[in-house]
């Protein structure tokens, strides 16, 4: 099952980093509102979860907590507030932070590059952790 959430997770990281990228070249035009996580991955994107251990442990404790609460183990924001003493919007700040410096880190770390429908196309393996 945390397969799943993984695999969803770096889909929803792909999809944000191909949506950023266009952003910033100025180019327009709207993602398809039929794109979302359920949709029928590339084997890329099987093969990028295989990073998502060694750029998680790269990142900041606090954001490799929130990511893996949050995201992995699906713990709602409410309950991550509660148990880290935080308001709920203190708690969404956190994760969004999270988020963004994992995307980034995984777009950087693992050179993933998309194609025009926003699907991972390629990237570079790291090695595993240790």
């Amino acid at each position: 099952m945390r397969d799943h959430y993984a695999r969803a997770c770096l889909y929803e990281v792909a999809r944000n980093a191909l949506a950023d990228r266009l952003r910033l070249a100025r180019k327009t035009g709207e993602l398809p509102e039929d794109l979302s996580a359920d949709a029928e991955e590339p084997a890329a994107v099987d093969s990028l979860a295989a990073c998502l251990p060694r750029v998680l442990s790269e990142l900041i404790p606090e954001d490799r907590e929130a990511i893996t609460l949050c995201e992995l183990e699906r713990l709602p924001q409410e309950e991550y507030a509660r148990r880290k003493g935080l308001s709920l919007s203190g708690a969404k700040s956190r994760v969004q932070r999270a988020r963004k410096r994992l995307r980034d880190q995984l777009t950087q770390a693992c050179q993933v590059r998309l194609d025009e429908a926003g699907q991972v196309s390629d990237f570079v393996p790291r090695a595993p952790l240790g």
